[in-house]
């Protein structure tokens, strides 16, 4: 019996194209829906704040994704402008039903050969590549609208704070720097209560810190 994972994204992240691109990895009866999220409403919900909105975190992002992608022999080349409204290329791949060849061309699209992923005229020329020659009609449909809110909030409820994440069996795993860890994790099921790992579970807190007055 395959065992199943929701795995939940947004393009805005380089990280989620890199670990995309290592899907490879995940064992064959291991069955992954593919889940377009607003990574903006996760964090408005959570308060925070995203790399590319942190000067300095952004451009190390940037660099440190270039330099991977490249170990890992990735093409990776930034879009023209980030960070980018994403809502046009997640409704787009809602709208073809998350396919993972609609989602592998829009990944190679915007950090694969560096293309524009808000631009109307070029998204136009995106889609049509994919089959869908009435782009605006197709991501204005009120469904289409309405499963990405339902992504989005579905994803809070789950625990999801940030993306790319891999949610089985209610235990998150977030960021491509966790793709080892889902792995073992998919070996051993029991790794995450034995020894240790259940006592860090519920680790209590013993400062919290102040609102900074700089």
């Amino acid at each position: 019996m395959p065992r199943t994972a929701d795995w939940y994204f947004d393009y805005l992240s380089p990280y989620a194209y890199l670990q995309f691109e290592s899907f490879a990895r995940l064992p064959d009866d291991l069955e992954v829906t593919l889940k377009p999220v607003l990574f903006a409403g996760l964090l408005g919900y959570w308060d925070n704040l995203g790399p590319a909105e942190i000067p300095a975190k952004r451009r190390q992002t940037y660099r440190y994704c270039h330099w991977l992608a490249g170990k890992r022999g990735v093409p990776f080349k930034a879009p023209p402008r980030h960070p980018f409204n994403p809502l046009a290329v997640l409704r787009l791949t809602l709208a073809l039903e998350s396919t993972p060849t609609a989602v592998h061309a829009i990944f190679r699209h915007i950090w694969g050969d560096g293309k524009d992923a808000q631009d109307p005229a070029v998204l136009a020329k995106l889609a049509a590549s994919l089959g869908v020659d009435d782009l605006g009609a197709r991501i204005n449909d009120p469904s289409v609208k309405q499963q990405l809110r339902d992504n989005t909030d579905e994803a809070v409820r789950r625990g999801v704070f940030g993306i790319p994440t891999f949610v089985m069996n209610d235990e998150v795993f977030w960021g491509d720097d966790l793709t080892d860890m889902f792995l073992e994790y998919l070996d051993n099921p029991a790794l995450l209560e034995q020894n240790e790992m259940g006592r860090l579970a519920d680790l209590p807190t013993a400062a919290q810190r102040k609102e900074s007055r700089l």
